[in-house]
């Protein structure tokens, strides 16, 4: 729970943390954990909306129309529109610039008034897109609804991580990466009842954004603060008291003293995010900040997402059952994220993420097999192969669940020490939704040009990620992030980057110096 202060005796104190499950700790995990229900609805209706009739001739009659023109023919190109690309690409790059104001007030005010002020932000844009009336309002509505997310991605995994104890830690993490796919399922089921509502349907799908944002802010009022935040902010009486209460017992001098020392580490540093550029973060830089939050994107999953309806409906279901194909999918990225918190805490995140490599890889390849075989050619997919469409996806998915979903945001949020988390967690979050606004804006295009291709794309894409998982990333199951700083210590390759050669040496040298002038 504690930061990524390693020296003195925090290493001899990770063992001596004590604590239990309590009602307090459930209540905060559950609450903190409704973030990702913004993230999740959002991802699951957007998609939907864009395919309802209703939605596409009051906004997007140009598309409209050549969806009726092709009513009976499969084309990959029926939605490639810029413009609708951006109703949905919009919300990322709002949320990708808004981050760096939530690492501001994250770290400043705490996680709770960041998750706070997502919730109202979220609330906002919900209302615009509810009431738009042309293309502008729409936008305006997204923007408002990325600046809640920018907030809430920054701040909530953060606060799942730090609240938790290190044994349950992934467990209690991916409570985010759950709400988020509960979100997508909610989203995708109301979309399928919304779409018989003529003409005003898109409309309460759009507006029923506001009720997770409203349970959030209500929640986030009796939302303990993290004790890493109120001792970060000096507030060491309210930090004990609430530890003790997240903990159960009123020994917590172990873990305490552990927060105390790395709060003293970070507030030595005054720019946290130039102190990332240094060796001794440049792992957590590389895999967290970089790597992982890239390639949970590059994955295709989000793609998938967003347009699972326009990709049913171009491969020639109509808007009913491709509304309810898309149940089917976010229902088993629910079931993989199920699986993934019952098991990641004692397979290890390594193993998901390899084993779940080799099973989008596979789904995939099965999904360019079947497009390049019978798909683009004026005909509709026969039911059969239209069911192994669905099935190769639906595993696609449920991988991505237990794997790169959740723990695409659980590893980046364990492995940054506290002086550079809030920092860490900004980069997280921005170049994952840069990516995402980038694949989200460029997908629609992709499927229209490369066709099958833009799937043997992205398995290849899978095949460089999981190499620079087995390569890179020690497994970090139950360690104390306290102590995660140890694991570079002793890795094959960062070793060499955060403890180089001559390093103790040097540490030796200014040693013997110091007490030379003191003499």
């Amino acid at each position: 729970m504690a930061g990524g202060f390693v020296g003195g005796d925090v290493g001899k104190r990770a063992e001596l943390y004590e604590g239990r499950i309590t009602s307090y700790f459930i209540l905060a995990c559950i609450v903190g954990s409704l973030g990702g229900s913004l993230f999740g609805y959002d991802l699951g209706v957007s998609g939907g909306v864009t395919s309802m009739d209703d939605f596409l001739k009051h906004f997007f009659p140009s598309v409209y129309r050549r969806k009726q023109a092709h009513l009976h023919e499969t084309d990959y190109c029926k939605y490639d529109n810029q413009i609708l690309t951006l109703f949905t690409s919009s919300l990322y790059f709002a949320g990708l610039v808004s981050t760096f104001g939530a690492s501001y007030v994250t770290r400043k005010y705490g996680r709770r008034i960041s998750i706070m002020g997502g919730a109202v932000s979220f609330f906002l844009g919900g209302a615009v897109n509810a009431g738009a009336v042309n293309v502008l309002m729409l936008i305006i509505g997204r923007i408002l609804l990325g600046v809640g997310i920018g907030f809430g991605n920054q701040a909530v995994p953060l606060y799942l991580s730090e609240i938790a104890p290190p044994k349950i830690r992934g467990a209690v993490n991916q409570l985010f990466q759950l709400t988020t796919c509960l979100g997508i399922l909610v989203a995708d089921i109301i979309n399928y009842f919304t779409d018989k509502l003529h003409p005003w349907g898109w409309r309460l799908s759009l507006g029923l954004a506001m009720v997770p944002a409203t349970l959030m802010f209500i929640g986030g009022i009796f939302l303990p603060e993290t004790p890493n935040s109120l001792v970060e902010q000096g507030k060491l009486d309210k930090a004990r008291n609430i530890l003790e209460k997240v903990r159960g017992t009123h020994k917590v001098d172990a873990e305490f003293e552990d927060l105390k020392e790395a709060s003293e580490a970070a507030r030595a540093v005054k720019h946290p995010f130039r102190n990332l550029l240094k060796p001794k973060n440049r792992p957590q830089l590389i895999i967290g900040a970089l790597g992982i939050p890239a390639f949970q994107q590059l994955s295709g999953m989000n793609s998938i997402l967003f347009y699972a309806p326009v990709i049913f409906q171009s491969l020639g279901m109509g808007s009913g059952t491709s509304l309810y194909s898309s149940i089917i999918t976010s229902s088993m990225l629910v079931l993989g994220a199920l699986v993934s918190m019952s098991v990641v805490d004692r397979l290890g995140r390594r193993f998901l993420f390899i084993e779940a490599g080799i099973q989008m890889i596979s789904s995939m390849v099965v999904v360019a097999v079947t497009l390049a075989l019978k798909f683009g050619r004026g005909v509709t997919l026969p039911k059969d192969l239209a069911i192994i469409l669905v099935v190769a996806i639906c595993t696609f998915v449920v991988a991505y669940g237990w794997s790169w979903g959740p723990l695409g945001w659980l590893v980046p949020s364990e492995i940054f020490p506290l002086e550079t988390r809030s920092a860490g967690q900004s980069m997280v979050v921005c170049v994952n939704l840069f990516f995402t606004a980038a694949i989200a804006q460029c997908f629609l295009a992709m499927l229209c040009h490369l066709r099958y291709g833009v799937f043997i794309l992205f398995a290849g894409l899978i095949v460089i990620m999981s190499l620079f998982i087995i390569l890179l990333l020690p497994e970090t199951k139950q360690v104390p992030i306290e102590e995660m700083s140890r694991l570079w210590e002793k890795h094959w390759f960062w070793k060499s980057i955060v403890c180089p050669p001559d390093s103790g040496n040097d540490d030796q040298k200014q040693q013997e110096t110091k007490a030379a002038t003191v003499v």
